[in-house]
């Protein structure tokens, strides 16, 4: 079976309408999840929980998607070589 890890993470904005947070040291790691649905719970109980901050955003961040095992190498993995 395929495992499929789920990121969960969020902050503070520097603006409502972009994806850039005001400050990186203080972003908030959710955790690493095992499928969708369970990221998707957690995200969503983050969300509810800071919905009175209009610049407080989560996200889930698919990192099954990072690495393709049936690729050779990875572009990151190139650039070393």
């Amino acid at each position: 079976m395929t495992q499929r890890l789920h990121l969960v993470f969020g902050g503070e904005l520097v603006d409502p309408g972009s994806t850039a947070f005001k400050n990186v040291d203080d972003i908030h790691v959710v955790g690493i999840f095992p499928d969708y649905e369970s990221a998707y719970s957690a995200w969503k109980a983050e969300a509810q929980r800071t919905v009175d901050n209009a610049h407080m955003r989560y996200f889930i961040a698919h990192l099954h998607r990072l690495r393709d095992e049936g690729t050779e190498a990875s572009p990151t993995e190139e650039l070393d070589g």
